[in-house]
């Protein structure tokens, strides 16, 4: 499927014009720096109480940890950038204007992805900078082992779980009910499940699970992959949802 530089124009054209898509960027930033900020603050007065003698201290996942609340965020905007053009009736327009349904589908995710990765790469490299001065002595470096590959990987995982959301989207074309059901499953499925002895096993095999790893720079001695095989775990779920949208699109009228 082509993609012309017409239709990445005018998907770019629908993202930067509508508000409500541009606020939830900003509050993805806000949030993630914002909380890890505060924590990472919190952990550096109060570090005795706060680390784990068991396992080595995470400086630079730790000025990540408003990355719980703040992928929240931008899985919004993945669910948005599709499901306000069904709400709106837009995507008749769209639908009519191109009627090469994959390549429409494919220029909206490229352009959120080249969006969402250079918020992504913003926000991971400030709340990792304004985190290790927040952590004085119990701070890291750029240069250490596997750091800078934790600080990229942050933005590649915004990335992903957008685009998930993007997909997920795209197959029920209702943006209340994909919120419905993805809010929920990352914000208290997922985490809780992935607590549960009998079924964790399983659970680090979900998109946010596996993904996440990636901003770890210490990784569990259990763990049955590594950060990058984690991430691309997660990208095959995002291939998943994306390719399942396709085919629902093509299938499914407006």
């Amino acid at each position: 499927m082509a993609v012309s530089p017409a239709v990445l124009l005018s998907e770019w054209t629908k993202i930067r014009t509508v508000r409500s898509t541009a606020v939830t960027l900003i509050a993805a930033f806000v949030v993630t720096v914002g909380l890890s900020a505060l924590i990472c603050a919190v952990a550096n007065s109060n570090f005795d109480s706060f680390a784990d003698s068991s396992t080595p201290f995470d400086a630079a996942s730790t000025s990540f940890a408003g990355m719980v609340l703040g992928q929240l965020a931008v899985i919004v905007f993945g669910v948005l950038v599709v499901g306000n053009e069904y709400s709106s009736g837009m995507i008749r327009v769209s639908l009519a204007a191109v009627p090469k349904r994959g390549t429409l589908l494919a220029s909206k995710s490229l352009v959120v992805l080249g969006l969402v990765l250079v918020v992504g790469l913003l926000t991971s490299f400030v709340s990792f900078l304004l985190g290790q001065a927040l952590l004085g002595s119990h701070s890291t470096t750029l240069g250490a082992p596997h750091v800078l590959r934790a600080v990229i990987g942050a933005a590649l995982y915004m990335a992903l779980l957008c685009l998930f959301s993007l997909g997920v989207t795209a197959m029920l074309h209702h943006q209340t009910l994909s919120l419905g059901i993805l809010m929920p499953f990352f914000f208290l499925i997922s985490p809780i499940l992935s607590s549960v002895p009998k079924v964790k096993t399983v659970a680090r095999y979900f998109p946010d699970q596996a993904g996440s790893r990636i901003t770890s720079v210490y990784q569990p001695a259990d763990a049955p992959y590594g950060p990058w095989a984690g991430l691309g775990i997660c990208a095959l779920w995002v291939v998943a949802a994306l390719v399942g949208g396709w085919l629902v699109l093509r299938r499914r009228d407006a």
